[in-house]
């Protein structure tokens, strides 16, 4: 067997008709024996059986996965079969680590709400989540009834019965799941936050209820929920298309006309009969900048600087920069100036978007023929955003109005001539 250790979790495979086991090194978290906010966390591990692999896949990669012959009993094996209901995307935990993204596997234990829970039924609540890709679950696992004879072994810690390959069998009861964990869209436009949902009955339960809160800044609200199939939604220009709910499990939650208060963390909650999980979306607004300058064209004043100012303007979020870089007839590649001028404080507009501005004296010595270009670089552009003049000479004295100034001046000094000789 092949083990690769990568970020601190290994995955291995094993391939059969089209399906493949996946394991991953998790952590289970648990309460401290204080209570409170102190928690423990314990290394265990997780095998996927049955996860399908795609048609184009090389099953050549795949290892196959043998259990140990001699069961530990300390060792948290935790065995699941998810083939019932399928987990989304599960192919992309198969070369997670040849493609040096960090699994983040945490289970825990799971009480459903409102439950009598049987000595023979225990659930767990499983997070993944895979580094660089759009993936996140979350699992309800319930453990199977093992058949309990002389040589069954207790798992020491969780203190329930081993499978002859000392593994915890379980089964994939509902999940929650998004193809999206972050998501940026445009000030004033639309975004859809995906988030869906699967059971172990088919067709869905129609009793599902879901709600969508936003959380920033230490503040959180209701933007939209359903219940009975009734969608009541808090923040106008959010919706849902129930009829794709019972039928697909899609819960996804549409927001029109964003404006920078929608910003923040969604998080969406699924419940149905006992059982609830979530998916958390990280959603940011954002608007590019405006960028001009406070001339169109700027002829050279040889006896004293001037100012030349760049506006950056109504742009979300805060984070612009702004430089002034000069290429004279001499160079070849432009240089960024040594005197950056000043900056002025950010201003904010009522729709939450930013203002900066920046000033430049341009110096009298500067070479006619210089480009001056203003960069603006900001979260909201794919590539810095540049304005830019050129440095034009002074207007040569016309001749005409020079020889008209001779005449005038000549004309004055035989006026004083003449009043002279009377």
């Amino acid at each position: 067997m092949i083990v690769v250790i990568l970020f601190g979790f290994f995955l291995t495979c094993v391939c059969a008709d089209g399906v493949a086991d996946v394991v991953l090194s998790c952590t289970l978290v648990e309460e401290g024996m204080g209570g409170g906010t102190s928690l423990t966390r314990t290394p265990a591990t997780l095998i996927l059986r049955d996860v399908p692999v795609p048609s184009d896949e090389s099953l050549e990669t795949l290892t196959p996965f043998v259990p140990t012959s001699i069961p530990d009993p300390d060792a948290i094996l935790l065995e699941v079969k998810v083939s019932s209901p399928e987990i989304p995307n599960a192919h992309l935990l198969l070369h997670a680590d040849c493609n040096e993204q960090e699994v983040m596997c945490e289970m825990s234990r799971y009480s459903p709400h409102g439950s009598q829970e049987s000595p023979a039924s225990t659930y767990f609540m499983v997070s993944l989540d895979v580094e660089g890709v759009e993936f996140g679950t979350s699992l309800i696992l319930q453990t199977l009834v093992v058949e309990k004879d002389q040589s069954t072994l207790i798992q020491n810690k969780l203190g329930l019965p081993l499978s002859r390959s000392g593994t915890i069998l379980s089964e994939v009861i509902f999940l929650v799941y998004s193809h999206m964990k972050s998501v940026s869209a445009p000030l004033r436009g639309n975004v859809i936050l995906d988030c869906g949902f699967k059971q172990q009955e088919i067709p869905l339960a129609q009793e599902v209820a879901v709600e969508w809160r936003l959380q920033h800044r230490g503040k959180g609200w209701k933007v939209l929920e359903m219940k009975t199939r009734l969608v009541h939604a808090e923040r106008v220009g959010s919706s849902m298309d129930a009829s794709q709910i019972a039928g697909e499990g899609n819960v996804s939650v549409i927001l029109t006309k964003l404006k920078v208060l929608d910003e923040g963390t969604y998080i969406c909650t699924v419940s149905i009969g006992l059982f609830h999980a979530q998916q958390v979306i990280q959603l940011q607004v954002i608007q590019p900048p405006h960028v001009s300058l406070s001339e169109e064209k700027l002829v050279l004043n040889t006896k004293s600087s001037q100012m030349l100012s760049c506006y950056c303007a109504n742009y979300y979020p805060l984070d612009a920069q702004m430089e002034w870089l000069s290429l004279s007839p001499a160079d070849t590649e432009p240089t960024v100036l040594p005197d950056q001028g000043s900056l002025s404080s950010h201003r904010q507009h009522g729709d939450g978007t930013y203002s900066l501005s920046s000033h430049l004296s341009v110096a009298s010595t500067v070479s006619p023929g210089t480009i001056i270009t203003c960069r603006v670089s900001h979260p909201a552009l794919q590539a810095p955003l540049s304005v830019s003049l050129v440095v034009e000479s002074p207007e040569p004295v016309s001749f005409v109005w020079l020889v008209s100034g001779c005449i005038i001046i000549t004309h004055k000094l035989l006026s004083i001539i003449a009043l002279h000789k009377q």
